[in-house]
């Protein structure tokens, strides 16, 4: 058995084609997405496999396409790791609640569709957008966006991803602003985001009441290893604090670099971190974040197959 860490990614690793490989090569992969396609009552798999890519990338779409993938990944590995601990970017905190037991597969995906609906009409509601900043400290983007920020136009830093790489959130024109404020001040390079919404914002309030109604149909089983929550860096280890955390984590930061300095001190030099899901986003970001660290990603039917060959 592997002693492992496992990371989920969040929204933006979706591609058209995601987890065709695995379905088509493994029967219990298969199965994975046709539970989620059913629990839908759509056939989220097509979408998938076959496109639009438009589609796709559309939130309440995408959220669910990585954390069928991420799902039908996990499935497969299972049995031949144990894991300490868990965390998930964004969306991926419930991919991760999943894993860890705490979380049905059918229910995590009709949660996270919802969640992807009242994002998509939070973002229509009021416009923002986001930007990452590459090659600036945490806190001098931080000073830019309170600087950047007016009564009725607000920024801030809603992905902390690694110490010189944050994503800012917020009304455009405020975005707008801190970007050319965070340039001055020596950031490398600031890239708007394909978004439709400014997400782990004030912006998001509005969704708050219909995500709350949604969490409070779901019962949350404690975790059975320790899930690190976007909104606090800390360790959950109880249904109850999953549900407040996952409410708080719609306006709040994604605090990833909080994260994995938890995640690493348990984990002790002999675990692998695992990102189990579509690209290798995140195995990039934990190299940046903590030095030295063994991670694999698993993502395709050929990586699944080695690591099972290694370790099954």
């Amino acid at each position: 058995m592997v002693k492992s860490v496992l990371i989920f990614p969040g929204q933006g690793a979706q591609k058209v084609g995601m987890g065709k490989d695995l379905a088509d090569r493994f029967p219990a992969a298969h199965e994975v997405f046709q539970s989620i396609d059913d629990a839908l009552d759509f056939a989220l798999s097509r979408l998938m496999w076959e496109g639009p890519e438009d589609e796709l990338t559309l939130t309440h779409n995408a959220q669910p396409a990585i954390l069928a993938h991420s799902t039908a990944v996990h499935t497969l590995v299972r049995s031949a790791i144990s894991p300490v601990a868990a965390a998930g970017h964004s969306l991926g905190e419930y991919s991760a609640y999943v894993a860890a037991g705490s979380l049905p597969v059918r229910d995590a995906a009709r949660l996270v569709r919802r969640r992807g609906e009242l994002m998509l009409e939070a973002g229509e509601a009021r416009e923002g957008t986001m930007a990452a900043v590459l090659g600036l400290a945490t806190e001098a983007v931080e000073m830019a966006c309170r600087q950047a920020g007016t009564a009725g136009s607000i920024v801030v830093a809603g992905n902390l991803n690694t110490p010189d790489q944050t994503v800012i959130s917020g009304d455009p024109d405020a975005v707008a602003r801190a970007g050319e404020a965070c340039k001055e001040a020596g950031a490398k390079r600031v890239l708007p985001l394909n978004v439709s919404g400014a997400f782990h914002s004030a912006l998001m309030e509005p969704a708050r009441e219909g995500l709350d109604a949604a969490l409070g149909t779901v019962d949350f089983a404690d975790p059975a290893f320790p899930v690190v929550a976007n909104a606090s860096a800390e360790p959950v280890r109880d249904g109850g604090t999953a549900v407040r955390l996952l409410r708080e984590q719609l306006g709040s930061p994604v605090r990833w670099v909080g994260c994995m300095e938890w995640v690493a001190r348990v984990a002790e030099p002999d675990a692998t971190f695992l990102e189990l899901g579509p690209g290798k986003v995140l195995a990039g970001l934990l190299k940046r974040i903590v030095k030295g660290v063994t991670v694999q990603s698993l993502g395709t039917a050929d990586d699944v197959t080695a690591f099972m060959e290694a370790h099954g």
